[in-house]
């Protein structure tokens, strides 16, 4: 693939690279830090990465851009697109909550539900890891985790995608429209649910944070709504991208398979490497609070910085054969959750649940191949992952 030095951002968002934008990171990273034609800049080695994700001049609220189409006209966008001292008290009313002992505690349920879904597909040959599996596990999750009703699913499917598909740096104004609309619909519904449990309480981290009277604040109505839209999206899509990217590079890799299979005890250290290989979230965005040099690159204040995760992950400065899917890697210190004060909050469900569902995989699928390499792709840049992954196999074992 061959890949020019111009517009390289441009060819990250084109969907036709979406199967394999690796050789374009590579590209940006013999300049690790560039500027867009756009008027955006681009950091794409580790070490900057890394050093911006912790830079307090670096802020995550897009209010503060200077870019008038990427902006978020809301009145209280979800914590982790606040900066302190906004961001840590709110981070605190769910970390609070959202404790290792809870976690560890859903264990049972997690391989209930992979149970469940494993066993609904005997007597077929055939599964798409996605609609079968991927999704419906952490989805089940999240709702039961917050109290918040399966069945309406459906509903919040649709809004989830339409919010999704305008995570594409506000560059198209009909996706962004669209994006608001999704998040106006959610919030909504959201609202009326916390209404409803604070008249009935009921179990679940929504009613807990609605009725708890230990704290000094309790977090208002929208703070309450905007969080729980955003536990919400954040608790199942990029998980659905985690255990599915996580498929098929093992199913490329069919000796790690098998030794995912012989020995399941290696699935710690090989979730790890999937993350740093095929990260479920490819870059982030920040924006400057004031006019700054990095590496002699002015950049002024308000303008955009994007943080390509993907391409510090497979920085050859950082990691020996980056391109090499390795399980057994050590010290793989990654940005696939983030990094500083907005690492990801559900890091640590997010990798029980891959854990039990490729655990699961490994041991009860017999002989599964891919029906089609390369897969079908979401649209998303940012949310990478397949819409589809058909994988044949045959039989489900016990």
């Amino acid at each position: 693939m061959s890949v020019s030095q111009s517009n390289l951002l441009d060819q990250v968002l084109d969907y036709a690279n979406r199967a394999n934008p690796y050789p374009i990171y590579a590209k940006m990273r013999e300049n690790p830090i560039q500027r867009q034609a756009d008027g955006r800049y681009v950091v794409s080695s580790y070490e900057l990465v890394k050093s911006l994700v912790n830079d307090p001049r670096m802020s995550v609220d897009m209010r503060k851009s200077n870019e008038p189409t990427i902006r978020v006209e809301q009145e209280e966008p979800g914590f982790v697109f606040q900066d302190p001292p906004r961001h840590d008290w709110l981070r605190h009313q769910v970390i609070s909550r959202f404790t290792p002992e809870l976690i560890s505690s859903l264990r049972p349920r997690l391989e209930e539900i992979v149970k469940g879904l494993l066993d609904a597909q005997r007597g077929q040959n055939q599964i798409d890891i996605v609609d079968n599996f991927a999704y419906p596990l952490p989805v089940t999750a999240i709702c039961e985790l917050l109290g918040v009703p399966r069945e309406d699913e459906a509903q919040f499917h649709i809004w989830s995608t339409m919010i999704i598909k305008g995570s594409n740096l506000g560059r198209d104004k009909d996706a962004v429209k669209e994006a608001q609309q999704g998040r106006d619909l959610l919030n909504n519904y959201m609202g009326r649910l916390i209404d409803t449990i604070q008249q009935q309480p009921r179990p679940g981290l929504l009613s807990a944070m609605i009725h708890d009277n230990t704290i000094e604040k309790r977090m208002n109505r929208t703070e309450l709504v905007t969080t729980a839209t955003l536990l919400l999206i954040a608790g199942h899509e990029t998980t659905v991208n985690l255990i599915t990217n996580s498929t098929l590079t093992l199913l490329r890799h069919p000796e790690a398979f098998e030794r995912l299979r012989r020995h399941p005890a290696i699935i710690a250290n090989m979730i790890e490497e999937v993350l740093r290989y095929e990260p479920p979230v490819q870059f982030t965005m920040r924006n400057a609070l004031t006019d700054l040099s990095i590496k002699g690159v002015k950049i002024p204040q308000g303008s955009i910085v994007m943080l390509m995760n993907a391409a510090a992950n497979r920085d050859p400065a950082h990691f020996k054969e980056p391109d090499r899917f390795d399980p057994e890697r050590p010290a793989i210190e990654h940005f696939s959750f983030g990094g500083g004060i907005h690492y990801c909050v559900g890091a640590p469900l997010a990798r029980l649940e891959a854990d039990i569902a490729l655990t699961a995989l490994a041991r009860r699928l017999k002989n599964p191949r891919l029906v089609q390499d390369p897969p079908p792709y979401r649209e998303s840049p940012t949310l990478r992952g397949p819409r589809h992954l058909l994988v044949s196999f045959e039989r489900i074992e016990d």
